[in-house]
This record gives structure tokens, sequence and C-alpha cells, in this order.
């Protein structure tokens, strides 16, 4: 029997045509009612706030007079879903994580100011604990940590919350941030898991009370209904937001027999997210994550013919050099530990289920030793910034490589000189 080809969702013209006015209108509906709150804002000289704060840090410069002063800085992000930065007094108190009521001052804000971040001058009126959920999880990893900087990277992977400046770097070093900070990457391991977690029970009953409906489809129902509860617990982080919108694409598609691994695909997926989310055009978060979906659509639509082996040694060799220009260019970091993210990211994928599973169970602290080694590890690390226009030409040659298999060998052959330079420095 002849297997049937997928189809792809823009076949004509008209097809476009479709496509583009209906997220013309999406988009249309979006701004107007981010403009609304934009509106909201400024109409007034000062106005009340609750906000989460996502950051807290201490930062000292010299004064007019050339006296050295010290003040605390804030990144909060509002109820209302827009994040800005304000100042608070050195002696506050830290409050990272929980919800305080403001009065701010939004000054003159411009609507470009208001989609990306801003700064306002504000005045702390009150300040509350975490909502009772998250605070009852904070809890429960905590207590199962003797070490705060474990306490803090589980909270990080299972909890969305930034991790202390310190780990950061240390993880930027290591090449791993992106293992740590939750993303479509930990959002793939969970479907996974629930997928098979429900599936075989599910199917269990639907033999003998309901064969007439499908166990593949009410399976996935099942599973993006709990990741969607698990995602609006964490007020939607952009890559975890791109990664669901995603993955209900991609399910609808493959129901309707078209194809999945397309560049079609990620570009509609990505435009679907911008016309209901327009603020996350100015996240780099989510540009991460697009780009790492991009890399890997791009080496299954030239390397398809391998084996489903080779296919598996080479996808985390492929992925970390083309995602190399964006961490050089963006955190700056790079020391000989580096290259082995490779071997950490295939670990991450037993790692993570297998630490989720403890913490569960309440003995997440079983594995301590293995993030204390990493958060402490002492590493040979430099600030190896790769200039904007060398990142341009990356991602030129990675778009050129869509339709071309010789601007793919441009794209590796640049990608491995750029990990070379980037040795020879650290050595």
């Amino acid at each position: 029997m002849q297997k049937l080809e997928p189809i792809s969702l823009l076949a004509t013209k008209r097809d476009f045509l479709t496509l583009f006015v209906l997220l013309l209108g999406i988009a249309t509906l979006s701004l107007s009612y981010e403009y609304y709150k934009f509106h909201e804002l400024t109409k007034f000289d000062s106005q009340l706030t609750n906000a989460v704060v996502l950051k807290q840090y201490t930062k000292t410069k010299h004064s007019k007079k050339g006296r050295l002063k010290s003040y605390q800085v804030l990144k909060l992000k509002s109820d209302a879903g827009y994040t800005f930065y304000t100042t608070a007094s050195k002696k506050l108190q830290n409050i990272k994580g929980k919800k305080v009521q403001l009065e701010i001052w939004a000054g003159k804000i411009s609507f470009y100011e208001y989609l990306r971040s801003f700064f306002v001058f504000s005045k702390i009126l009150n300040t509350y604990d975490s909502q009772l959920l998250m605070k009852k999880a904070l809890h429960a990893i905590k207590v199962q940590h003797q070490d705060a900087n474990a306490t803090a990277i589980y909270e990080a992977l299972f909890l969305a919350k930034p991790l202390p400046q310190n780990l950061q770097k240390q993880f930027s070093n290591l090449g791993i941030s992106h293992l740590i900070a939750i993303s479509g990457f930990h959002l793939g391991v969970l479907s996974f898991l629930l997928f098979f977690l429900i599936k075989y029970p599910y199917k269990f009953f639907q033999n003998r009370y309901f064969p007439y409906r499908s166990y593949t489809r009410d399976t996935f129902i099942l599973t993006a209904f709990t990741l969607f509860l698990y995602m609006f617990f964490l007020s939607s982080p952009p890559s975890l937001l791109r990664a669901f919108v995603m993955m209900i694409v991609g399910f609808v598609l493959y129901e309707r027999g078209m194809k999945i691994i397309s560049m079609q695909t990620l570009f509609i997926t990505v435009l679907l997210i911008l016309a209901l989310f327009p603020r996350l055009l100015f996240s780099i978060g989510f540009w991460l994550s697009v780009s790492g979906v991009f890399y890997i659509f791009l080496f299954f639509i030239y390397f398809s013919h391998l084996s489903r082996v080779k296919q598996f040694l080479l996808l985390p060799f492929w992925v970390y050099l083309m995602m190399l220009p964006y961490s050089l260019a963006i955190f700056g970091n790079f020391s000989l530990s580096h290259p082995l993210s490779i071997i950490y990211s295939v670990l991450f994928t037993l790692f993570y289920p297998l630490a989720l599973f403890l913490h569960f169970i309440g003995h997440g602290g079983l594995l301590d030793g293995v993030v204390e080694t990493l958060s402490n590890a002492q590493l040979n690390a430099v600030q190896e910034h790769l200039p904007l226009p060398f990142l341009g030409v990356a991602i030129f040659l990675s778009l050129l490589a869509v339709f071309s298999r010789k601007a793919l060998w441009f794209l590796l052959f640049y990608t491995l000189f750029l990990f070379v330079h980037s040795i020879y420095n650290v050595a």
C-alpha cells in the first residue's frame, strides 16, 4: 500500500491571502487591546499597579557631586502584562518573587517603550507573599535541599524563577543556561512523559467503554490541558508559550495529514504567536527559542536521510554549533567546559524527569551532588563577545540555507571557525 505524502498547509495564493488577513485581524485586535492598557496607564500622572518582582539587585554609581551612591534596581511584571524597572532604597529587604502594590509615575513613555520595557519612578505601598499554590511549591522544593544554590536551581528549573547573578554567569560559562531556564525543551520532555503516562490507562478504558473515541487525540488533549495549566501557573514564560502554541499547531497539522517539520509551519506559528502576543517581538528568550527550533528543522530537512541513530548523535552537535554565535553575542562568556554542554544536553533528558520524580516523592536532595558540582566548578572563562555584525552574518547564512545547500555548508564552516577561535582565545 502506497504511503500518503504529507501536504503543505499553504499551497495556493488564496491560502496565503487568507492567512495574511486572519493574522492581520488578530494582530489588530491584540495591539488595540495593548494600546487601551497603555492609555489607562498613562492618562493620569500616577497609577496604582500590582506586580511581581522578577529581579532585585544592588547598583552603585557616582552622583553628580562625585559621591558613591548605592540603590536597588527592581524588575517587575505587572498583572496587566507589561514589564518595567524601578529603583528602591538600598535598605529594602529581599522581595524577589513577591507581589507588590506600587504607585508608579509612568511619565511620557511611548507605546513602543510600553511594549518593550520601561523605567518608572515608584513608591512601594504593600508587599504580599507569593500566591498560595506557588508558595507551597517553593516551600516543597526548599525543604528538600540544604544548599542555597541547589534550591535556586530547582526553583528556576521547575517554577521559572530567576537565578541569582552568580549562578547565571556560572551556567553561561558552562553553556547550559538553556537547560536551567525553563523553555520549550522542558515542555517537550514533559509532554512526552505526560503522553506516555496518560496513554495506557486511557487506552484501557477506551477499549472497554468508548472504542469510538481516538485515544491518540484524547490523550493529546489531556496532555495539552495539563501543560496549559502548568504554563498558566508559571505566568506563561515566552519560550514556553512558543513551544506550547507550536505543539498545538503541530498536532492539528498532523491530524490533517500536513507537514509538521517545515519552515512554513515554524513561520506560521511565529506569526500567530506574535499576532496574539505582540510584546514577544521584543523578547530575547522568545527569539532564542525560535532559533533553536529553526536549526532543528533545518537539520531534519537536509539530513532526514540519515539513520535515527546518526540523527540522535549528530543533532546535539549541530544545535550547539548553530546556536554558538547567539550565545557569544548575547551572553559573551566562553570556557573550555562550554562544549561539554553538548553532553549535558543529552544527559539532561534523563536528569530532568528523574529530578521531577524525586521532588514529587520528597527526595529531591538525592541529586544535589550533581547540581552543586556544576554550580561550584572552577572555570577558566573569558569574555568572548561576538560583535553584532558577525551574528548578522550567521543569521543571513541561516536564512539562505533554507533555500541553498551551499549556504548550509558555508554556515557550518562559519560556526566551526567561531568555535575554533573561541577555543584558541581560552587556551
